[in-house]
């Protein structure tokens, strides 16, 4: 799921480090400088990164019914198999490292997706120890799965809340990834963003290259694509108006009133009419 193919290798080596080494990051918009404008919070409100990086409401009223109406919302049946997913294939990885029994949903998607993360991880070992034979399990073992995954931060210095929790971080590579269930939206860059943010907020390291994991389903059969890609200065900024305009909404209980066509499958859907 977290494993770059041979042509996404090609693509971020020799495209994407090149353009994040040549353009860079302001200074002000590294995760580090949250104690200064523009990352500095000016509200008080904590947020999850998923009411900052949702755009599936265009009025950003489903923040509003959330976190000032205190509305809870009913998860949507792409939201519970996406939910089923993360925990799949944390689980996995996490295995081969703890030799853990794990034990998998008898849905035939997340099957599918466990079959799939379970045989890039055994082909990923055993590539290394083909590699590096007289190294130990250990080694084989964090440079074969280099991944924090589920990985807990807090987002507290940039107004965020202090239970956030990473998809998978690449710790050889630097890559945020971030896993969504689904057709493709141009807002997904900004959750591997917010979370480079955090990451370079709290351990002060830069972190410039971000990928979204879109798990989809055609006619049952698994499909997987990634959209990798720099975490520019143009990203960061979007993200901080989406954060300082929703916390803006929430602390002054402000009512941004309903779109002119909300989405189906949005989990405040009757409670927002």
């Amino acid at each position: 799921m977290y494993f770059l193919n041979d042509l996404e290798k090609k693509y971020l080596v020799n495209h994407l480090l090149k353009v994040s080494r040549k353009v860079g990051v302001s200074e002000e918009l590294r995760g580090w400088s949250w104690y200064r404008e523009p990352l500095n919070p000016y509200h008080a409100v904590r947020l999850p990164m998923y009411a900052v990086c949702s755009r599936y409401c265009s009025t950003s009223r489903d923040v509003f019914v959330r976190f000032v109406l205190h509305e809870k919302g009913e998860l949507s049946p792409e939201m519970v198999l996406g939910a089923d997913i993360h925990k799949v294939v944390s689980s996995i990885l996490a295995s081969f490292k703890e030799e853990s029994d794990i034990t998998i949903p008898q849905d035939p998607k997340i099957q599918s997706v466990a079959e799939f993360v379970e045989t890039e991880a055994k082909s990923a070992i055993l590539h290394q120890k083909t590699k590096q034979p007289y190294a130990t399990r250990s080694d084989i073992l964090h440079t074969s799965i280099p991944f924090l995954v589920e990985h807990r931060i807090s987002g507290e210095l940039l107004g965020l809340s202090d239970v956030l929790s990473i998809d998978a971080v690449d710790y050889l590579h630097d890559i945020i990834f971030d896993l969504k269930v689904g057709k493709k939206r141009d807002f997904y860059r900004l959750y591997s963003t917010g979370y480079a943010l955090v990451f370079e907020s709290i351990y002060e390291v830069p972190m410039d290259i971000g990928c979204t994991v879109y798990v989809d389903f055609r006619n049952d059969q698994l499909h997987i694509t990634k959209d990798l890609f720099h975490i520019s200065d143009d990203l960061r900024s979007w993200w901080i108006e989406e954060r300082d305009s929703k916390m803006e909404l929430v602390s002054n209980n402000e009512d941004p009133g309903r779109p002119e066509q909300c989405p189906g499958n949005c989990m405040y859907y009757f409670a927002c009419r």
